[in-house]
């Protein structure tokens, strides 16, 4: 590898940058396997026809106040919803109904076709999720590293064009934890662009810093204070880009990469409370 080649995967290898982030990975599978045991759901509802486009729903406690729709991260090629069942456990004691859509993993599709599974779920919840107690004109998407980048795509997407029974906005709100919002720096990221298979056109094509809001409905934004240079980088291209829509910037000073997801699940930090602000619960 040369020196080129190793000063980006410093910036995007968070594995490497992390080594117990194998530790993360084990608690969210126990604290999930309480979730799904102990919460209310329904688990694996088709949203499309692929073997993956299935979404599962955690019931708020009491009257849903709000629909919040979580996509997981994982570089586009990893990791599961069953991994992150539990950060369902305290919203939905707050009001809030949680879903959690699945989506294909790469390299057996390119990243093109997860935003398309994406569109699927959001405008699947749009138009069902009143069947399981979510709250009217209420869905906001949250989304952690690649569902980081996952939920700026829903906040670019231009509704009507998509399907004629939607209107310009259903989505009300997003928060990007640690997102990808400019995928060109992948390109030279081998550890990650061997799996998600990215040319200069598609990184450009589906990158959301080079798109503008299709709506006025706002953008929350987080980063680690640990996290490594390439997602800081990240962070103040899109606050830069979408700065007409930010909503806030939440300071998360003590995490890295894989605690802060921890941290969103936390009643008592300012990420989950300014998670319950954003949808206007609490």
């Amino acid at each position: 590898m040369d020196d080129y080649t190793a000063a980006f995967e410093r910036r995007y290898n968070n594995r490497a940058a992390v080594p117990e982030y194998a530790q993360h990975f084990d608690r969210w599978t126990r604290l999930s396997k309480n979730a799904r045991d102990e919460l209310d759901s329904d688990l694996d509802i088709p949203y499309g026809d692929h073997p993956m486009e299935k979404i599962d729903i955690f019931r708020s406690e009491g009257r849903s106040r709000a629909l919040m729709m979580f996509i997981h991260g994982g570089y586009w090629r990893s990791l599961d919803k069953r991994d992150h069942s539990f950060i369902a456990n305290e919203f939905v004691k707050a009001g809030v109904t949680v879903a959690m859509p699945n989506y294909a993993l790469c390299p057996s599709v390119t990243i093109e076709e997860i935003v398309q599974q994406m569109l699927r779920a959001t405008a699947w919840l749009h138009r069902t999720g009143s069947r399981y107690g979510a709250f009217g004109n209420s869905l906001y998407v949250v989304g952690h590293s690649a569902g980081g980048h996952l939920a700026a795509m829903m906040l670019a997407a231009q509704w009507p064009r998509y399907a004629h029974d939607l209107p310009e906005k259903i989505v009300e709100g997003a928060l990007s934890v640690s997102g990808v919002y400019d995928l060109t720096p992948l390109l030279n990221v081998p550890t990650v662009n061997n799996d998600v298979r990215l040319t200069e056109a598609t990184a450009v094509k589906c990158s959301p810093a080079f798109m503008p809001p299709a709506t006025d409905a706002p953008l929350y934004i987080a980063v680690g204070g640990k996290e490594i240079e390439g997602f800081h980088q990240q962070h103040q291209e899109i606050k830069t880009r979408w700065g007409k829509v930010i909503g806030g910037d939440i300071p998360c000073p003590r995490d890295n990469h894989f605690s802060i997801l921890e941290t969103l699940a936390n009643p008592d930090s300012d990420l989950f409370k300014s998670t319950l602000r954003m949808m206007k619960v609490g």
